[in-house]
């Protein structure tokens, strides 16, 4: 379900902001199409995209790799 966070917290921060999805892609470089899968959390965008959009939005996402117990 993290694309799918990830998706909802992009689309309302856009909206905060007075954003459509055509202006926010073309803004952050990527396709409305990706945009608009990206935020119904339907595909996995690659780090660069994902980082291009939440430039725009002046958003961050913090990773944290854990490793696995056996």
């Amino acid at each position: 379900m993290l694309v799918k966070d990830i998706g909802g917290q992009i689309k309302e921060r856009r909206k905060l902001l007075g954003l459509t999805q055509p202006d926010l892609a073309e803004l952050a470089d990527v396709s409305v199409n990706t945009l608009y899968k990206l935020e119904r959390g339907q595909n996995n965008p690659t780090l660069d995209i994902l980082d291009r959009i939440l430039k725009v939005l002046g958003l961050e996402i913090h990773l944290q790799i854990r490793t696995a117990r056996k």
